[in-house]
């Protein structure tokens, strides 16, 4: 049964479509992020969802119920906010119980869904303390607590981790998956964060200006994007997008960067992918990750068809500790490459390496989408 269904919304602020007729489904236990770019519409569409905006068409299915018209408190949602919206003059308890209390939940009933909740998300020791007094990643548990208590069909977070520092995101992060593997309920998230996105979404949509541009796993979103949006904005660093032609080498389909140029390359493309026959001796734009060209000690396999050795000029380093990220030029176009850490590279040398052409993405300069 699908937790969540949403079927040809649109949202209309004046004269200005913010979204232009999404069509999502989430499965019962799945973890769906909306992910994109400011002012997508992703946090309208979560907004809508949660019934504090209302769409001017299409309707939302939550369980077995169509709740379009019905109003936030009577949709079995819980929300988890960017702000934490904890009340100052209350302790953490009292934050917890608050919605309990609302709802004329049984004394016993409160205290056995607090004790439970506190237990989970290790927060027992805060239960008498006051907002001012937690950190940001306590209040955070709290604010999640806070919607634990309730054990609605569907939970929905509206970035709740924007306002940490880099290590406690990385922590927080870890316990919301954590939290979502334990308890098994329906979350819908919205980030801005590509990297929260990959790393706990059983699903993804990745939305641009109004509109899913893709959705389905992560995997498929990052290797197998399904237009150059998505190409460009999955990934740190993004998919490598160059300019390239398809040419016939003796029967094999080659895609050419830079052709007839003295420093062109040629890569080679898998013999199945008939789809791109058609654009044969036609311009593409040809996409491929960076981590798929690297060191040349670093072979992608053995069939030299797929591991192919290029020398290209290093134009910039970047050290992580973990990796060298690479700027190199080929076929007069840049590269962003991915080399080991202890791999000494010269800036302006030429250097060599190894490019995995399974990994290659071909897509149609025309539409933006994918061809293979």
């Amino acid at each position: 049964m699908a937790a969540l269904t949403i079927r040809g919304v649109r949202k209309r602020f004046g004269t200005q479509e913010v979204l232009k007729g999404i069509d999502l489904q989430a499965d019962s236990g799945e973890f769906l992020v909306l992910v994109g770019p400011s002012g997508c519409g992703k946090s309208t569409l979560l907004a809508i969802i949660a019934g504090l905006e209302s769409a001017n068409e299409g309707e939302i299915e939550i369980g077995d119920r169509v709740v379009t018209r019905i109003p936030p408190k009577d949709r079995d949602i819980a929300m988890v906010f960017q702000s934490y919206a904890l009340y100052p003059t209350m302790t953490v308890r009292e934050n917890m119980t608050f919605g309990m209390e609302c709802r004329r939940i049984p004394k016993a009933q409160q205290a056995e869904a607090l004790d439970r909740t506190a237990k989970l998300l290790q927060i027992e020791a805060l239960l008498d303390r006051k907002p001012s007094q937690l950190s940001g990643g306590q209040r955070q548990r709290v604010a999640m607590g806070r919607a634990l208590v309730r054990d609605p069909l569907l939970f929905l977070f509206d970035e709740p981790l924007s306002n940490l520092d880099a290590k406690l995101r990385v922590e927080m992060r870890m316990e919301i998956k954590q939290l979502h593997r334990r308890i098994g309920s329906t979350i819908v998230y919205v980030t801005h964060d590509q990297i929260e996105a990959m790393t706990m979404a059983t699903r993804i949509a990745v939305m641009h200006q109004g509109e899913v541009q893709q959705y389905a796993d992560p995997d498929t979103i990052y290797n197998r994007p399904a237009n150059l949006f998505v190409a460009r904005f999955m990934g740190a660093p993004p998919m490598n997008t160059v300019a390239a032609r398809l040419a016939n080498d003796g029967g094999a389909l080659t895609a050419v960067i830079g052709a007839g140029r003295p420093d062109e390359i040629r890569l080679p493309l898998p013999e199945d992918v008939v789809a791109t026959r058609a654009f044969l001796d036609r311009e593409v734009v040809l996409g491929i990750r960076p981590e798929a060209i690297g060191e040349a000690e670093r072979r992608y396999g053995a069939d030299p068809r797929t591991s192919i050795a290029i020398d290209a000029p290093v134009e910039m380093t970047e050290p992580t500790g973990a990796e060298t990220i690479v700027l190199m030029r080929m076929g007069g176009q840049q590269l962003l490459g991915r080399v080991a850490p202890d791999v000494r590279l010269a800036v302006d040398q030429p250097g060599r390496f190894a490019v995995d052409t399974r990994r290659i993405c071909l897509f149609d300069p025309a539409t933006d989408r994918l061809i293979a």
